[in-house]
């Protein structure tokens, strides 16, 4: 169920944004409350992913225009690091490989700096050991990768399972997933899904970016919303996703050349 009451994670305004003095985003507005999965789709080349990099501060991306705020606050104005502290979480379309980085070490030094921002106490070796294999089972995993370099070797189900492994971590207050299903297979689909699933709160929020239904099939969404040329152009709830898996991105070309956008 839906609280209008509830308290807003994310507020996007007008936002607008660059990559090598080109315009991507063309003024999005979007707000997130505690307790909501909202999902945003298009085709490629819509913005999509640009929005979760500007959300999460990639150096490449020039914000050109608009504000973000996180809980009420100005969120531009942070470091990648910073805004990982507070409780934003991305999960990467392609997770990199990072050779002769323990995966567990990894999890353990973010984990604490998490835990600090929160006023929480620091976890050693072995307390640590004990609540990462706890949140292993979230995500159905062999406890072998977590003595492997940082997504090393790992397949792309494998990578995507890593990336919930350290959001049920972190514990974000939002998670951003850049198209967490691309590459999956049906089994692993399930499993980073479930694990989506269980992490999701009351208090946290999700923006699952996507082009397909099928990941919806299994992380009902609150609100959708299709991006074309850089703008949310309609938004609505689950049936929306279902709508244009019937009918296809067609009627965005007709909206676009109605506003006289290319």
């Amino acid at each position: 169920m839906i609280r209008s009451d509830a308290p807003v994670l994310l507020e996007i305004r007008g936002l607008k944004a660059s990559v090598e003095d080109q315009p991507i985003l063309h003024g999005v507005d979007l707000t997130i409350r505690a307790g909501e999965i909202h999902a945003v789709m298009g085709r490629n080349g819509s913005g999509k992913s640009t929005l979760s990099k500007v959300l999460a501060g990639h150096p490449a991306y020039t914000v050109t225009d608009g504000a973000v705020l996180y809980r009420g606050e100005d969120l531009l104005g942070l470091e990648p690091e910073q805004r990982a502290r507070i409780g934003l979480f991305l999960g990467f379309q392609y997770p990199v490989e990072i050779p002769g980085v323990s995966n567990l070490e990894f999890l353990r030094v973010a984990t604490n700096a998490r835990r600090a921002e929160l006023g929480h106490d620091e976890l050693d070796t072995f307390a640590f050991e004990d609540l990462v294999r706890e949140r292993l089972a979230v995500v159905q995993m062999d406890p072998a990768f977590l003595e492997r370099s940082v997504n090393e070797g790992f397949s792309g189900g494998e990578k995507k399972r890593n990336e919930i492994l350290q959001m049920a971590l972190l514990e974000p207050l939002v998670a951003i997933l850049d198209e967490t299903d691309s590459g999956l297979d049906i089994d692993a689909l399930r499993i980073v899904a479930g694990g989506v699933n269980q992490l999701a709160s009351p208090d946290n929020a999700t923006l699952l970016i996507t082009h397909y239904q099928r990941l919806l099939d299994l992380i009902t969404p609150d609100h959708v919303h299709v991006m074309a040329a850089g703008r949310i152009l309609r938004s609505g709830g689950p049936e929306l996703a279902l709508e244009l898996e019937r009918t296809g991105y067609e009627w965005v070309d007709q909206e676009l050349a109605v506003a006289g956008v290319s």
